[in-house]
């Protein structure tokens, strides 16, 4: 495979940029966000990606916390240095979704149908849903776990495998 088939990741965006200084580096963080789904679209299959506004989590954007803070507990997430670090990635994914290395499927959660887009050399997904003229954003993060990874393979495995049948 030639590097021109290969996607090739945004720079991790480091807290060292800022010299330790996490205020700044947070509100970095939260600018590269504003610029790529608030002032901007990604655009996925043709139609924009939204973000979810509300309810806001102590003055943020609802999608802008849940792809920087981890935590069961919804309303008390911490930051998260794994998922802040690759704030360049969710538009990235999103605009990159028709390359072979990102790995497309659906699930049901809840009572949405969630769109997955994972690329398995950076442990990334991305989880959209669609809407009537739109998709939205709910949420990207970086997959911890080996154990996670082969979940989320078998469960690509079995989408592709049952809808080859169908």
């Amino acid at each position: 495979m030639s590097s021109k088939d290969t996607l090739v990741f945004p720079e991790l965006l480091s807290i060292n940029e800022y010299g330790g200084n996490f205020q700044s580096y947070f509100e970095a963080i939260y600018t590269v966000f504003e610029n790529d789904f608030i002032k901007t679209q990604p655009i996925y299959e043709g139609n924009k990606v939204s973000v979810r506004k509300y309810p806001e989590v102590e003055g943020m954007h609802r999608t802008f916390y849940h792809i920087t803070h981890e935590g069961e507990d919804e309303n008390n997430r911490q930051p998260d240095f794994r998922r802040l670090e690759r704030i360049r990635f969710p538009r990235f994914v999103i605009e990159n979704y028709a390359h072979k290395e990102i790995l497309i499927w659906k699930n049901k959660r809840q009572k949405d149908e969630r769109i997955l887009l994972f690329n398995k050399n950076e442990n990334y997904i991305v989880i959209l849903t669609e809407r009537k003229e739109y998709y939205l954003f709910i949420t990207a993060y970086y997959i911890e776990t080996e154990h996670r990874k082969r979940k989320l393979l078998k469960e690509y495995e079995d989408y592709k495998n049952q809808n080859r049948l169908v």
